[in-house]
């Protein structure tokens, strides 16, 4: 669990979400394989803008129940929901606060997805993708979910290794902080625990676990940057989206409204070696027969739906924000088929899809991570709790 490089970043997510799919959280922690293929661009890494509507949410690791029983690929809600209900009695049994409850889930997120996975970096294996080798437990110890959440909420007999509750004053820390001391991560993937509070929350909700529950140690929490204030993330609640998006004819409005096809065309200066037409039936294609290569990799598949190796640029919404302004049209529901979608995610990455008409967007990660999958475009709202943005020509300036 001590340094989580490339390998860990793709294991630990592999046939199942991980996300922070947070399509530019991948560039950071790939960076240095990206720089190698020539894959990012000369831009400056920007973070995402503070939206004051919506809850959004962490695209990657959104899974739902399976309607039909079938595997589709992903884990579904239901195992998380499950392995959230044990980490929940394990905390709760120990006389812990909700609070503990929440950090245990938003950890266990970022670690494996909330999934007992019996792979990872190194010898990380488990909810927490904690080690054998660095004295967590046997291999079937760790497998277990109610040992392995024990393990982070009490650790070691002798203190080591450490537990959650082996950190002096534990319930007046920030999350950063405390991951920091338990799991040990890179310094750089600290705030990929943060951004998994939404979900983490969502799915408490889901489960029935009660995140206000009082513990018997008491102390004032403070809030996410480390000031005096609410537990984690209880500041400020944003507006709802029926006042952030006033609903008008059905075309643009509220999150989860429809999307309709626009008409408008391409300015001549965008160039590509694939037309909307032969970049749609090459996206649809790749969600038919595809294989699971684009976690996390929303920019680089919509420039390979219209023939490019590479965007040109590294993160998805800072895509959007370079494009000039007479090609951005923000917050309008009506994109024309062809057209690049982007939502504000929450984190400094951001998700583009490829608009194919009727509605349907084609997207990574959605349904089965890494592979494409055909959807609804008010999935990415509705299921990941994003911020649409609006839509763009497929303009790739500096693309490869």
């Amino acid at each position: 669990m001590e340094a989580r490089d490339a390998l860990r970043a793709t294991a630990a997510v592999a046939g199942r979400a991980a996300t922070l799919k947070a399509c530019g959280i991948a560039a950071v922690l790939f960076v240095v394989g990206l720089l190698v293929l020539g894959l990012i661009g000369a831009t400056t890494i920007k973070p995402a803008a503070a939206d004051s509507c919506g809850g959004r949410g962490t695209p990657g690791t959104d899974l739902e129940d399976l309607e039909d029983g079938k595997p589709s690929g992903g884990p579904s809600r239901a195992e998380q929901k499950t392995n959230a209900k044990i980490i929940d009695k394990v905390a709760a049994s120990g006389g812990l606060s909700g609070r503990a409850t929440l950090i245990g889930l938003m950890v266990a997120l970022q670690e494996s997805s909330l999934l007992n996975l019996d792979y990872g970096h190194a010898d990380s294996i488990g909810l927490f993708q904690q080690r054998p080798s660095q004295g967590w437990g046997t291999r079937e110890q760790i497998m277990r979910p109610k040992y392995a959440a024990s393990m982070f909420y009490f650790g070691d007999d002798d203190g080591d290794p450490r537990g959650l509750t082996d950190v002096p004053q534990w319930e007046s820390k920030d999350v950063r902080t405390l991951v920091r001391e338990v799991q040990r991560p890179d310094a750089s993937t600290l705030d990929l625990y943060v951004v998994q509070e939404s979900l983490a929350r969502q799915i408490a909700d889901q489960a029935g676990i009660n995140l206000d529950r009082k513990g018997t140690a008491t102390a004032a929490p403070i809030s996410e940057t480390g000031n005096p204030g609410p537990p984690v993330g209880d500041a400020d609640r944003p507006q709802s989206p029926e006042e952030c998006y006033p609903d008008t004819d059905g075309k643009d409005g509220a999150p989860g409204n429809p999307f309709y096809d626009g008409n408008s065309s391409w300015p001549a200066s965008v160039k590509n070696p694939r037309s909307a037409e032969d970049a749609i039936r090459w996206a649809r294609r790749e969600a038919e027969t595809g294989s699971k290569q684009w976690l996390w990799w929303c920019l680089r598949f919509v420039a390979a739906a219209y023939g490019r190796k590479s965007a040109g640029t590294r993160f998805a919404i800072d895509h959007y924000r370079s494009m000039p302004e007479q090609m951005k049209h923000d917050g309008d529901r009506n994109p024309p088929p062809g057209a690049l979608m982007y939502w504000d995610t929450g984190s400094e990455a951001g998700h583009v899809a490829l608009y194919l008409g009727n509605g349907k967007i084609a997207s990574n990660d959605i349904k089965r991570a890494g592979y494409i999958d055909v959807v609804d475009a008010t999935d990415i709202e509705t299921k990941w709790g994003s911020t649409y943005l609006g839509w763009a020509p497929p303009y790739f300036p500096r693309g490869g």
